[in-house]
């Protein structure tokens, strides 16, 4: 069984910064991929960015430029950096993992944490 446990939302105003991490753990062989999915009111959940076990990254265009993803395989965890921050990126944002373990394949989601952008 692995968790994944996130921290860092919270409330911050237009055009500042916000640090997530996310922190894996149980019986874990590797992880080949984490990221990021957020949900805001209203609408589908998308991909905000996503980092494979080489350091390969993938961004959503509307986060392109002010957000950075990054990961510490010592640790299991991955972290989302993001700057200039705007209201429509007001939203649940949730972990996921692709992980192998010794129990098989599985793809592990956090609980989620909320966004908001508002002065």
């Amino acid at each position: 069984q692995v968790q994944l446990v996130e921290s860092g939302g919270g409330l911050v105003q237009p055009g500042g910064s916000l640090r997530l991490s996310c922190a894996a753990s149980g019986n874990i062989i590797s992880i080949y991929v984490m990221g990021w999915y957020r949900r805001a009111p209203g609408k589908q959940r998308e991909l905000v960015a996503k980092i494979d076990s080489g350091g390969t990254t993938t961004y959503a265009d509307s986060v392109k430029g002010r957000t950075t993803i990054s990961r510490d395989n010592a640790k299991n965890t991955v972290y989302l950096q993001m700057n200039s921050l705007k209201p429509e990126d007001t939203a649940v944002y949730y972990c996921n993992a692709d992980i192998r373990s010794y129990s098989g394949f599985f793809s592990s989601w956090g609980q989620g944490t909320q966004v908001t952008v508002s002065s």
